[in-house]
């Protein structure tokens, strides 16, 4: 029967008594006068449940809201919520409509604050390490076949490219926006990150970082920790970059220091802002023509002094060569060797992180020296350690270009030269002439290096 058939027609009000003795069975029980409309029910686990039961003004329907269970709800505590009801209903609002929207808007509130504290906890750092611990690097998973086990899964990268992903991100993008919520980073915040990497004159960094960013952020939206509406703020910010056509590519290097320049290099040198370690990193560079980054990552058990030899196994082009040592640059890393008490594995090693200091670090102290005037005060530095005004731009490989330049000017053979720089000589040359040229190259860097004393 439908609840209308099942109502007894009311003749005196509704009474606690009544409603006490209401059982399953029982027909709907309806109260009278000033309180009709409330009815109670009793349902088959014996609850009985007050209801206002009214012609909806919205809708024009019969409708019917649930007021409360009894006893929780007393006749008279339903009798005045009846009442509330009622006014509502006369103002031409419909009661059950109403809280339905209500229970709505709570319901989005409750998601929008469990939505905000998982944004807050995915951050960039979070969003950062998924890329990083789920695609790039080397992973394990449990072996479907032997659960006990452990089964390696390549990474997107190699060893040295992991490494490399890992410095690039953390190094700025986490530095800058690690604490962010990821989905509310927005385009400006990674153009101002990019333009940073930028000022300091670092484009082919600022380019990497903003193609590792964004490679971050499609990666968690393809796992879909983002929402369907969501715009990758990298991917917005490098339509902004291009538009201004800020270059965040490497410009073919032209620039060599003249005789005058370099004089004012090694004279600035060792009172400039740079660290100590910085600044042996830049002068070995002047006397050996190696790159900075093959510098930073000397180790100690690669080098002999007695010999005045530095084995290099790594290099750009992925052949080993032994880097010819002059005498200047052979005391200055014996000197490096009592400083450091020759405990260390590397050369130029980090105090923090037992690793060699980062190639990077050069450039970004150079923007600071350059830009004293800009920082905050409690990275202030003094006159003599600032970037003299009169002194032009130059990069750490600008000095292993004037070398490679001061050479040919010296009359060294071009061959000879080429050899300094570790460069594989090209085509039918590179397959049969396989001579390294070392004493060659001892001599030569020997020349060089008693010609910038002179200088």
């Amino acid at each position: 029967m439908s609840a209308v058939q099942n109502t007894k027609t009311p003749s005196k009000p509704l009474s606690a008594k009544a409603i006490e003795a209401m059982k399953h069975s029982s027909p709907i029980k309806a109260d009278v006068g000033e309180n009709s409309g409330l009815r109670v029910k009793c349902g088959s686990t014996g609850v009985k449940t007050f209801f206002y039961r009214y012609k909806s003004p919205v809708s024009g329907k019969l409708t019917q809201i649930k007021i409360g269970n009894y006893p929780a709800v007393s006749l008279a505590a339903a009798r005045v919520e009846l009442e509330k009801l009622k006014t509502l209903r006369r103002s031409g609002v419909c009661p059950k409509l109403e809280k339905q929207e209500k229970e709505q808007a709570i319901k989005a509130e409750q998601e929008r604050v469990v939505k905000a504290a998982k944004s807050k906890s995915f951050s960039i750092e979070s969003l950062v390490e998924l890329y990083l611990s789920e695609y790039i690097e080397d992973r394990y998973i449990t072996d479907k076949k032997a659960p006990s086990k452990k089964k390696k899964v390549a990474g997107a990268r190699k060893l040295k490219g992991q490494a490399e992903v890992r410095r690039t991100l953390y190094g700025d993008a986490v530095r800058v926006l690690g604490d962010l919520p990821a989905d509310q980073v927005t385009r400006k915040q990674v153009v101002d990150l990019i333009m940073g990497v930028v000022d300091r004159g670092a484009n082919v960094q600022a380019g990497n970082v903003l193609r590792e960013l964004s490679s971050a952020y499609e990666f968690a939206i393809g796992l879909g920790h983002f929402s369907d509406e969501f715009a990758n703020p990298a991917l917005l910010a490098r339509a902004s970059l291009n538009q201004a056509r800020v270059k965040l590519t490497s410009s073919k290097g032209k620039r060599v220091l003249t005789d005058k320049e370099l004089a004012s290099v090694i004279q600035w040198l060792p009172q400039s802002g740079f660290t100590h370690k910085q600044k042996c990193i830049l002068q070995l560079t002047l006397w050996t023509a190696c790159r900075s980054g093959e510098i930073c990552g000397a180790r100690w058990q690669d080098i002999d002094l007695e010999k005045g030899v530095w084995s290099l196994a790594e290099t750009k082009n992925g052949a080993a060569r032994d880097v010819q040592l002059s005498d200047q640059a052979t005391q200055l890393l014996r000197s490096l060797q009592v400083s450091e008490n020759s405990v260390q594995t590397y050369v130029f090693e980090s105090p923090n992180t037992g690793k060699p200091i980062q190639q990077k670090s050069l450039t970004e102290i150079k923007w600071q020296l350059k830009n004293a005037d800009r920082l905050p005060n409690r990275r202030k530095y003094s006159e003599q350690q600032k970037w003299p005004d009169d002194m032009q731009d130059w990069s750490p490989h600008d000095l292993r270009r004037t070398v490679r330049t001061g050479l040919s000017k010296l009359g060294c053979p071009a061959d000879v030269a080429e050899a300094v720089l570790g460069h594989s000589p090209k085509g039918i040359e590179g397959t049969y002439n396989l001579h390294r040229y070392e004493d060659e190259c001892r001599q030569w860097l020997q020349k060089w290096a008693d010609y910038m004393s002179s200088i």
